[in-house]
């Protein structure tokens, strides 16, 4: 049993929720089902896009809060828009001026589509369903730079490292980063991030961060794991977050049921699920 008192359950999609074959188990939602009948608030909080979030979400077979894009938008559980937050196209315009890899995938995710530079498989596989499309663009052709997230991929770790470090020699006034995975830097307004987003849910509904457990596993949820009452980090996180957030238990891996597990074994569930 938990010793606080857990009113509100928040996790991460991808390599969390997900098992690695981008799905939730019927297991995880037979006890997330059982949760939602026990009056605990579930949000989810992602960095994908809210179209393609939307598609996974309605699996859980009941409307939960959701956090997309790290935070730059909120969509209430009957679907409505609370909040919204894009970059604006001088700050992305002036970010693709510099000379980037051209291995390296760059992406602008827009409100319909995500332009892409070139068409990256992996990236698409996150997508069981194409709901969200791709539209390749010549960068240098492009008017509109807004858009609600910046962001880029290459298997290499090291590469996105490096020009993660020149981008913001000039822009960290201006942008947040996170790395999704280790092939995956995204970038954000200085303002966006989940742990905010989860605040103002947290404010409508009249619950505090103690009241709270989050699941994550990437650097983008290293300010919300820290923020959380229970923060729970799960077992195929790189080992980098585990180690700076030593104070954080450890739970068993996304494709064990690691978050289901846990909350089946923590709190008092009506029916065996």
């Amino acid at each position: 049993m938990l010793k606080q008192k857990i009113k509100v359950i928040i996790s991460d999609l991808d390599g969390t929720l997900l098992n690695s074959d981008h799905s939730i188990s019927d297991y995880t939602k037979s006890v997330f089902q059982e949760l939602h009948c026990q009056n605990y608030l579930i949000i989810v909080a992602t960095g994908r896009h809210h179209i393609d979030a939307m598609s996974i979400v309605e699996h859980l077979g009941f409307p939960i809060y959701l956090v997309t894009s790290n935070g730059a938008r909120i969509h209430s559980p009957n679907k409505e828009l609370l909040y919204s937050f894009d970059i604006k196209s001088d700050a992305i315009k002036s970010i693709l001026s510099l000379d980037i890899d051209p291995e390296i995938t760059t992406v602008l995710f827009k409100e319909e589509v995500w332009q892409t530079s070139k068409i990256n498989k992996k990236i698409n596989s996150f997508q069981k369903n194409l709901k969200y499309p791709p539209v390749v663009v010549d960068f240098d052709d492009l008017e509109d730079f807004s858009a609600i997230k910046l962001f880029f991929t290459h298997d290499n770790h090291e590469k996105l490292v490096e020009l993660k470090n020149r981008i913001l020699e000039d822009h960290s006034e201006e942008f947040s980063h996170a790395f999704s995975l280790p092939i995956c830097l995204e970038f954000m307004d200085k303002s966006v991030d989940k742990s905010v987003a989860i605040a103002k849910i947290l404010a409508i509904e009249g619950y505090s961060f103690q009241e709270t457990v989050f699941f994550g596993d990437g650097f983008n949820d290293e300010r919300m794991l820290d923020a959380a009452g229970i923060g729970l980090i799960m077992g195929n996180a790189p080992e980098n977050l585990k180690c700076k957030l030593p104070h954080l238990n450890i739970i068993s891996t996304n494709n064990e049921d690691g978050v289901a597990k846990y909350l089946s074994n923590k709190l008092v569930l009506t029916s065996k699920v």
